[in-house]
């Protein structure tokens, strides 16, 4: 089936994200007789022209300039054609090609580095800081459907569409009440309102010009016992080219939709696999050849391998749709070792591509689960059945955190585009504790979430619980029975203490309201 090439005009978008329609020649420089004029010292007084050919097409040439034009990171030698998200490099600005934008269609990615300035006067006038990228999702995503990233601290913001069109005015070009009015003009009645929430909230994260984020000087002034714990990243600068290379030569075929069948047929024959070893005594966490220091060593080792497949998934998963990762590489936290894949690239992506990034981890687990299950299962007795077990016992821990919904990992995160809820943690939270005190109703979505992290935390205790039974052996030799059994207790109540917290409070409070009129009435 043939597609009909999209010949809808180019555009081409600013550093300050303004727009210069692509109209037969333009010419650019700093110059003053250019049809578009950048007032920056690296740029050329004629440094490139864009022109139509016979065919129609749109080509780049460079004008003779000092520095060079660049297409896409590399320079230009002849005219070469212009596609939309090309980039084009002039001294030290680059731009962006785009195609004329439907309302519907998602937006490009508009990135403003730290430290860009603008030569227009901005005292008084809000301006969105630099150090920012900004995205317009497809219409699917529903209304919130803009994306904008600090990128010194690397947290996103999602928008309302309503508000998207209001950052596109914060370029420092208007006052307040100039702003106020055009808010109002665009967005109707309560235009104006909804700026002041969004100038708050983006004063509040430190995206706004002038002010700063809270808590960035922080880490002055902690401790220094809380400086040599807290989590550190390693990062390895090599790790992005690696992962692309890895990806193109075998990788992408790893993560197509049709060899997916494969890793789902071993690991759920292998779920029933270790299901079989447990309940038939074949192995022991944490033990290899009768030694528990052997296999918590084991398990720790285990527990690398498997996290360094998962981030690996994520980020060739992430590289089959065209986005980059970031950074990679290993990540402290006390004086355990992880590895770490920065995809937040995903972000920019459609809500079922963003699910895809999200599962890819968790999905490697339990395929690495089911593989090491069902060879530990073909083994023979010894240490290398042993060996298997705690590599599969590693694995399945690895998924069964990763799906929590109670932490922000990957499970959350599915949980969250499937409902279309950017903070679902937190406003399930809120609205179970507001009706098991009796001061609200949550809406099902929400209290299903909520019912379920609650069930996923006791059933979770539960296996901890029974597997921590088999220790008992071992242990009554170290200590005696009563003790054995109170180091039990504690670390089962510590194992529910999550349930117990989200669910404690409001009933408690509930119970108070309850008894204080009958209480009043018996006075």
């Amino acid at each position: 089936m043939r597609t009909t090439p999209d010949r809808r005009p180019l555009e081409l978008v600013l550093p300050d994200r303004s727009r210069v329609a692509i109209v037969d020649e333009l010419t650019i420089g700093r110059g003053p007789g250019n049809s578009l004029r950048l007032e920056d010292a690296s740029i050329s007084r004629s440094h490139a022209r864009v022109v139509r050919d016979a065919a129609g097409d749109t080509l780049l040439a460079d004008a003779g300039s000092s520095y060079g034009t660049w297409l896409d990171g590399r320079r230009l030698r002849r005219p070469a054609p212009l596609r939309a998200g090309s980039r084009i490099g002039l001294g030290d600005l680059e731009l962006l090609v785009d195609r004329v934008r439907r309302d519907e269609d998602a937006g490009p990615t508009i990135v403003v580095p730290a430290g860009a300035s603008l030569t227009i006067p901005t005292e008084g006038r809000p301006r969105l800081r630099s150090g920012h990228a900004v995205k317009r999702l497809e219409a699917r995503e529903g209304d919130r459907r803009w994306v904008l990233e600090d990128l010194r601290s690397g947290r996103f913001l999602r928008l309302s569409d309503g508000d998207g069109r209001l950052l596109e005015l914060l370029d420092g070009r208007r006052t307040l009440a100039e702003l106020l009015a055009e808010a109002d003009r665009r967005l109707g009645a309560g235009g104006s309102v909804r700026l002041i929430l969004l100038l708050a909230s983006l004063g509040d994260r430190g995206m706004l010009s002038g002010t700063q984020a809270p808590g960035e000087p922080a880490a002055a002034r902690r401790g220094r016992l809380r400086r040599a714990l807290a989590p550190r990243d390693l990062p390895w600068r090599g790790a992005p080219a690696v992962l692309e290379r890895i990806h193109a030569h075998g990788g992408a075929v790893l993560v197509r939709p049709g060899a997916l069948g494969v890793p789902a047929v071993i690991a759920l024959t292998g779920a029933i696999a270790f299901a079989y070893l447990v309940a038939g005594r074949y192995g022991t966490p944490f033990v290899v050849a009768s030694k528990l220091g052997i296999g918590g060593l084991v398990f720790i080792a285990g527990r690398f391998l498997v996290a360094a497949v998962h981030e690996l998934a994520h980020g060739l998963v992430l590289a089959s749709f065209g986005r980059r990762v970031r950074e990679a590489g290993l990540k402290r936290v006390l004086v355990f070792p992880y590895v770490y894949v920065d995809v937040s690239e995903a972000w920019y992506e459609p809500r079922r591509r963003r699910i895809a990034v999200s599962a890819a981890g968790p999905a490697s687990d339990l395929a690495l689960a089911g593989l090491f299950s069902l060879v530990c299962l073909l083994a023979a007795p010894g240490a290398v059945r042993d060996v298997l077990f705690q590599l599969a016992f590693g694995a399945y821990v690895a998924a069964f955190l990763n799906l929590n919904p109670l932490v922000e990992r990957d499970g959350y995160h599915v949980l969250s585009d499937l409902l279309r809820e950017p903070a679902l943690m937190r406003k399930a939270r809120e609205d179970l504790r507001g009706e098991l005190s009796g001061g609200g109703r949550a809406s099902p979505v929400l209290r299903r979430y909520a019912l379920a992290c609650v069930a996923w935390s006791v059933v979770g205790g539960a296996i901890a619980a029974a597997l921590s039974l088999r220790y008992v052996p071992v242990l009554s030799g170290l200590a005696s029975a009563p003790v054995v059994y109170a180091g039990f207790a504690a670390v089962w109540l510590a194992l529910c203490a999550p349930a117990a917290l989200v669910v404690g409070p409001p009933l408690l409070a509930r119970l108070r309201g309850r008894t204080q009129p009958l209480r009043a009435r018996a006075g």
